[in-house]
């Protein structure tokens, strides 16, 4: 059943099938940013979600309720909207949310309260610390691991690093040493800076002081452009790495001719017209692309709209396996729909193929990454 009813309520968003609601529909909790810095991701994140939404409102028999809230790009808040949804709102699921610091404050309120958690974006849990969350984005070292390849195919030596000053920084400039050490390839620096920064020259000057034949970034969405803008400033003429976090029209949009040439891992999604027709997220990606236009009346542009939709893909499969008998709002309900999601197999999103299995929040594998090349504004697959 599609939805009849849209009520929006300054940044939060509602969405339900108000003349079939009672206590046994299945309530869904997202979070992201709407506002802040993280805005640029953020709201693609909501635009798919509210493609999904419009791509199948129901399950197993029941509607679907939808509560988005907005995070300002602040983990506290993150945190709280959580919190407060799962509290006030007795949602079943959360969805979200635009950053990994935030995502990681979320599941830990998933975690307490025994909430299943369906995150976008990388997370760094192992363990009892992943048994109620799991998310639809990349492992951040399969993803660098396509980027060490190509360096070593273009014959790469050395490469200097610039990201963010937090968990996402981390996450890659981590995945980077770990990755091109077996190739052969140094990494000559580590260079930071904050998501609000307007300027990198400091860091940019060392970098280049370094003398290294490509350069890899770890941003994300349009804060991710300001090394680019600064390397063609300083006269940079080697290769270019980022990640998928990139896949960002605002970002294409500020880095412009900056960042011509630059090569990214990300989801088949992105070029999914590009795809063999054997390819298991060929057709999912286009039926995305479809119900996204029809929502938005625009095509779209990033990989982060996308992420959205496979969490709600995975919630679907999962509460679909859900037991009839088992009421949504209650304690058992959670515990089966988590159970579900663990459960996973086998599952064609837009990025890939999905596995899900205790003791970690990781489900793609190599079939969730392609390699692309940004040449004049559109992302080009590599064969």
């Amino acid at each position: 059943m599609k939805s009849k009813f849209l009520k929006f309520a300054g940044l939060s968003l509602a969405m339900s099938v108000a003349a079939y609601a009672s206590a046994a529909d299945l309530k869904v909790g997202f979070v992201t940013s709407l506002s802040g810095p993280g805005s640029s991701i953020g709201i693609p994140y909501a635009k798919g979600i509210q493609a999904a939404f419009a791509y199948q409102a129901a399950v197993g028999g029941r509607t679907i309720q939808l509560i988005q809230l907005d995070d300002a790009s602040d983990p506290s808040t993150a945190a709280r909207n959580a919190r407060k949804l799962v509290d006030d709102e007795k949602v079943d699921v959360l969805i979200g949310t635009s950053g990994v610091p935030g995502s990681m404050a979320i599941a830990a309120v998933a975690r307490e309260s025994k909430t299943p958690m369906l995150a976008v974006t990388p997370l760094t849990l192992v363990g009892d610390d992943s048994a109620w969350t799991v998310t639809t984005a990349q492992p951040v070292s399969l993803m660098i691991a396509a980027v060490a390849e190509s360096m070593k195919r273009s014959g790469v030596k050395t490469v200097g690093y610039i990201g963010f000053s937090d968990s996402w920084g981390d996450l890659v400039y981590d995945g980077l040493l770990k990755s091109v050490e077996p190739a052969g390839i140094k990494v000559l620096n580590n260079e930071r800076y904050a998501r609000t920064d307007a300027s990198v020259t400091g860091q940019m000057i060392k970098l280049v002081s370094a003398r290294p034949e490509a350069v890899m970034t770890g941003g994300s969405g349009t804060p991710g452009a300001l090394p680019y803008l600064a390397l063609t400033e300083r006269g940079f003429r080697g290769p270019i790495y980022g990640t998928h976090a990139l896949i960002n029209a605002d970002f294409v949009r500020v880095a412009g001719a900056s960042a011509q040439g630059l090569l990214a891992p990300t989801g088949p999604v992105i070029v999914a017209e590009q795809l063999p027709a054997s390819h298991p997220s060929k057709k999912i990606a286009l039926d995305f692309r479809a119900a996204y236009e029809r929502v938005h009346k625009a095509p779209t542009t990033d990989g982060f709209s996308a992420y959205a939709f496979d969490a709600w893909l995975v919630l679907l499969n999962a509460a679909g396996r859900v037991a009839p008998k088992m009421e949504p709002g209650s304690p058992p309900y959670r515990a089966a729909l988590r159970d579900a999601v663990l459960s996973t197999k086998e599952l064609a999103v837009t990025h890939g193929v999905l596995n899900f299995k205790p003791g970690t929040p990781y489900g793609a594998d190599e079939r969730a990454r392609v390699m692309v090349k940004l040449d004049k504004g559109q992302w080009k697959l590599v064969p």
